[in-house]
């Protein structure tokens, strides 16, 4: 299962992004997207996250 990321929350500051070991996020109309075949859980996002945008 892959983070998921509410849409309405994010404010597309690419925090996310640069911490993602795996590179499992891109930025598509100024909000973060994950591609679940490349999400390993690890939570990297969610813990850094500033609006609580993701979730596991």
């Amino acid at each position: 299962m892959a983070v998921v990321i509410d849409k309405n929350t994010c404010i597309g500051c690419g925090a996310c992004i640069e911490v993602c070991p795996v590179e499992a996020l891109t930025m598509v109309d100024d909000k973060s997207v994950v591609d679940p075949d490349k999400c390993i859980d690890c939570g990297a996002c969610v813990d850094t996250c500033p609006v609580g945008a993701m979730t596991l």
